[in-house]
């Protein structure tokens, strides 16, 4: 495991730092070479790395939401809260009823295939879009209309809509049924997320104020520790309290970061949010390298053409949704074309979940990972770039 956490940082960052120079966003570079190591290509990583890579990738993901959470302000969260709520649903619904209305004929598939592959696809990817946010709003571009906050929170909750769907349409597929309590589990899962987060957040600050009251020095270092530590017992949780109440995990972490934010001084926030930015240089790597890893370009190439045309259909709906979702905002046609780039990035949750339906015996599975390695490889690079490229066109600078 040793020699293979070598690999991934040194080949990562090398690759990271190419495509840097090359104007170019850092992740294609890690994600290319991740793809060239891994087990269906060069066959470099010890197999002991790639047994806990679904636990690595989820870590690093903590990391980010975490700095993410401590860069929201929920002042200007309220600002966007009738479009942050319709992005998190109606692009990703949009996009899987694109694949349940063409993906039958395209491929001979059954309409419950079909929106299956569509839930697999349908999640932006907050491990691309999250971190690029974050230094928006550390830039104050887009910030005086809120697009920054806007993206990130449609994004942080478009993950758990689809994959509450991607359950349910599992379990249609295996010849089970689905209950209204599986679509209710959808409000549900964000509402006890958000919940938890802001308890958690909550006692945490009480804790730092009581330490600073008492005159008793928590080091920023001891205090990023204990976050952390608390950040990965709520994402435990989801797994934990899965067959009994809906929660997100993920959604808890961001909200416990947003309330530190809010209730610790300035100062401690600043410091904790520093942390975690320096956290997250390793922590990128990891996770875009072990999402390359997971790529395997045999299925992709088997797709074909057909894969490639579906796509196209369900980018179109889903930037459509996009479009639906800001209307009657206050947003410009350059603001509003920034929202709809921001959103086309799929990673994570797709190499999360791409070889779910494989593993379950579906005589889909096959096909909907090579469509789930394909969007990877398509959107991540095109979203992750169009958003370096675009984004001082297309932004304005608050003034301070």
């Amino acid at each position: 495991m040793i020699a293979s956490l070598a690999l991934i940082f040194l080949s990562g960052m090398a690759a990271a730092s190419l495509c840097q120079r090359l104007r170019m966003p850092r992740l294609v570079g890690v994600l290319v070479v991740g793809i060239a190591a891994g087990p269906f290509a060069l066959n470099l990583l010890g197999a002991s790395i790639l047994s806990i890579s679904a636990d690595l990738r989820k870590i690093a993901l903590v990391i980010i939401l975490i700095k993410a959470g401590l860069s929201l302000d929920p002042a200007e969260l309220k600002k966007v809260g009738r479009p942050a709520l319709l992005m998190s649903f109606l692009p990703a619904s949009l996009e899987i009823a694109a694949f349940a209305l063409f993906a039958p004929s395209i491929f001979g598939i059954s309409p419950v295939e079909a929106a299956l592959m569509g839930a697999v696809t349908a999640a932006v990817s907050p491990a691309v879009v999250v971190p690029k946010m974050v230094q928006l709003m550390e830039n104050r571009l887009g910030t005086e209309k809120g697009v920054p906050q806007l993206i990130l929170a449609g994004a942080s909750l478009d993950d758990v809509f689809v994959i509450v769907l991607f359950s349910t349409f599992c379990n249609i597929a295996q010849g089970s049924s689905a209950s209204a309590a599986d679509f209710a589990g959808i409000p549900l899962s964000i509402l006890f997320g958000v919940l938890a987060g802001v308890a958690a957040g909550t006692l945490l600050a009480l804790l730092f104020e009581a330490a600073h009251a008492r005159r008793r020095t928590v080091r920023n270092s001891a205090k990023t520790i204990l976050v952390l530590g608390i950040a990965f017992l709520l994402v435990a949780l989801e797994d934990m309290l899965k067959a009994r109440i809906p929660f997100s995990g993920l959604l808890a972490v961001i909200s416990m970061a947003c309330v530190l934010r809010c209730k610790c001084p300035p100062t401690v926030s600043q410091r904790l949010s520093q942390k975690f930015g320096k956290l997250w240089i390793a922590a990128e790597v990891l996770l875009f390298f072990l999402v390359g890893a997971a790529v395997d370009l045999r299925y992709t190439l088997s797709a074909g053409a057909k894969a490639l045309l579906m796509l196209i259909i369900a980018l179109t709906l889903r930037a459509s949704g996009v479009l639906l979702a800001l209307t009657g905002t206050n947003l410009n046609r350059k603001e509003r074309l920034f929202c709809v780039i921001s959103y086309l990035p799929k990673a994570t949750v797709q190499a999360a979940i791409g070889s779910v339906p494989l593993s379950l015996g579906l005589p889909c599975g096959r096909l909907i990972l090579s469509i789930a390695v394909l969007s990877i490889l398509i959107t991540a690079p095109l979203g992750a770039l169009g958003m370096e490229l675009s984004c001082n066109r297309l932004l304005q600078k608050q003034q301070r």
